[in-house]
Parts: C-alpha cells; structure tokens; sequence
C-alpha cells in the first residue's frame, strides 16, 4: 500500500523516489556511534585477556595431550594380545575385556556370516578386513619404534574401531540377508 496515494502499490516504480523521514535521525546515530567508538577503547583490555586465555587453553590442550602420549598406552605388561590369530583380522595390544570378548564373537561368527552375503558383499568385506589388518600391523609395528606417539595411538584405536564396525555390519547384513 503506498501510503502517500492510499493505493495498493504493484511495482518498485510506483513508490515515491524520495521520502523525507518523519523526524531527523542523525542526532541519535551519533549519539550511538559515539557510544560504540568509546566503549571499543574501553574494551582492548578485555580483548586482551581472551586471547590470552584462548592462548592458554590452547597450551594446557597440548600438554594434556603430551602428558597422556607419555602415559599412554601402558606398560606393554598390561597389555593382553587377542586370543588366537585370524586369517582375515589381526588384533593385538587391547587391554579392555569387554572389547576383546566382543571382538572374539564376531570373528567366530565371521564365516557363517560371510556365507550368507551376496558374493560382491563377501568381496567387499574380505578387501575391507584385509586393508584393517595391514593398517593394525603397520600401526602397531611403528608405536613398537614410538610408543609415546599420540597420533599413532588414536590412529589404532580408530583402526579398532572401523574393525568392529566393519564386523558388526556384516553381522547386521547377514542377519537380514541384504547386501553391504
């Protein structure tokens, strides 16, 4: 509606090209643009302490992560290797129970359920499988030489991880005789 007319307006061209405001704005705009400038050089002291203490946070993460690199992963001692070998996966310095008895059942389980796949799937996962446990060996033989290495670390506990995943989606894809 183009309130100068009081009819409906259907096109940008109908609009007035100037239209003076009500009252004079500028005295608040300055009023505000004032306030801000001052209030910047109010604040650089505290721009200051958060960069600082991004800084900090950033140091204290790093030293965490080098003091758990230098307690991690335990005395080779404690660690316990995965009961018997495997021909399609190899796991070896695992310390929780719980992950090794886990990872024992779905490798006895693995060769009935590989049966039960379609044979492009049973490829898939063979190739996947041997992929993961190459990666474990090379993993595992480069934190033999660096033990203390944390990104070494994280790489074996992913390389677990993407183990179990592959092991619980061929059991998952058996079970419903769908392919992976």
């Amino acid at each position: 509606m183009n309130e100068s007319t009081g009819t409906q307006v259907h096109s940008l061209e109908e609009l007035a090209r100037e239209v003076a405001p009500s009252r004079d704005l500028w005295p608040e705009l300055e009023a505000r643009l004032t306030r801000e400038a001052e209030s910047r050089h109010a604040k650089p002291a505290l721009r200051f302490p958060r960069e600082l203490a991004a800084a900090a946070a950033l140091i204290v993460a790093v030293a965490a992560g080098i003091g758990i690199g230098r307690v991690w992963p335990p005395h080779p001692s404690a660690w316990t290797a995965a009961p018997g070998p495997s021909a399609v996966t190899a796991t070896a310095y695992v310390s929780d129970p719980h992950y090794v008895a886990a990872h024992e059942a779905l490798m006895r389980a693995l060769p009935a359920q590989l049966e039960a796949l379609p044979p492009k799937s049973r490829a898939k996962v063979a190739a996947s499988l041997a992929a993961i446990q190459q990666s474990l060996k090379d993993i595992q033989a480069a934190l033999g030489r660096d033990p203390a290495n944390a990104l070494l670390q994280e790489m074996l506990i992913n390389t677990y991880q993407d183990e179990m995943r592959v092991l619980t989606d061929v059991q998952e894809a058996s079970a419903v005789g769908r392919e992976i």
